[in-house]
């Protein structure tokens, strides 16, 4: 969605998700904290800190004459903390939230992680060790927190799979919804950064042993803040390992299947946690997902 938009001339989109809201969160993001000699560094998100304030504003700037500017962080909805931070710095910005059958947003979640090295495990390994892939598929209480702040003229809640159903219709809700012109899908591309996947999982499980420690470093300098030699040289190694070594491994145009005992876990745990979420959207949404119950 963020490609179709950023397509749309009166819409402007920088090209990488931010985080700014929520890049204290430990939760949502371990990678962006790091310790050295016992000392925590973290980003301070707080609108009170000006230096890291005006570093978001410039995200913006090439879109000054668009109609409408904004980003996409997919983790703001996992993230308790990026509300009450929104509300204070953009009162009347317009939120969209944009949801998928949790239980492929898990599975689709593990495997981004193991795509940047970030995991050397299992799914069933991962839902165990890593709180995120379940906290982000847990939908209900974190839209309630969007829409008790905003209320619900600023709230849009979507559902993936009707963009599948119906692409310019949806997309026309989309502009409509954020005050631009409609822009006609059958000049702009609608498909962006296919996903490829390893043919043997093991053999990527066995390379990010090494390449987790070159993206554990990346992901501190997230906010492009540090300009040591140290940080130009790991940028390079980093630049190598995911351009030559780990595209090698990623050849495969579907993912590898998912257990079926681990989706009739995740179907039913999931609905438990997501429990209302047909009646806040107004629709069955056992009807769109498989295995659902809320």
């Amino acid at each position: 969605m963020h490609f179709i938009l950023a397509q749309n001339p009166a819409v402007g989109i920088p090209d990488n998700e931010i985080h700014y809201f929520d890049a204290d969160d430990p939760v949502a993001h371990p990678d962006f904290l790091f310790v050295e000699k016992d000392r925590l560094d973290w980003f301070d998100a707080r609108a009170g800190n000006a230096d890291n304030l005006a570093w978001y504003a410039s995200r913006f700037a090439p879109f000054q004459d668009a109609g409408a500017i904004g980003e996409d962080s997919t983790t703001y909805l996992l993230s308790e903390s990026a509300p009450p931070r929104i509300k204070a710095l953009l009162p009347e910005v317009k939120l969209i939230f944009l949801l998928r059958d949790p239980v492929k947003r898990a599975h689709s979640q593990y495997w981004h992680l193991m795509r940047t090295a970030r995991l050397a495990c299992s799914f069933e390994e991962a839902l165990t060790r890593h709180s995120s892939i379940i906290l982000g598929s847990t939908y209900v209480p974190a839209l309630k927190r969007y829409l008790d702040l905003f209320g619900p003229d600023q709230v849009h809640i979507a559902v993936f799979e009707d963009f599948l159903k119906d692409q310019q219709g949806f997309v026309d809700t989309m502009t409509d919804y954020i005050g631009v012109p409609r822009m006609s899908l059958e000049t702009a591309e609608t498909w962006f950064n296919r996903t490829l996947y390893p043919r043997n999982p093991g053999l990527l499980r066995l390379a990010n042993r090494v390449g987790s420690r070159i993206v554990r470093r990346r992901y501190r300098n997230h906010m492009g803040q540090r300009k040591s030699v140290g940080e130009r040289v790991h940028n390079k190694i980093h630049y190598y390992w995911f351009q030559y070594v780990n595209p090698r491994l990623l050849t495969e145009p579907k993912s590898p299947p998912m257990r079926d005992d681990t989706a009739d876990y995740l179907a039913q745990h999931l609905s438990a946690r997501n429990a209302g979420l047909s009646d806040l959207l107004g629709r069955d949404l056992s009807l769109v997902w498989r295995g659902f119950e809320g």
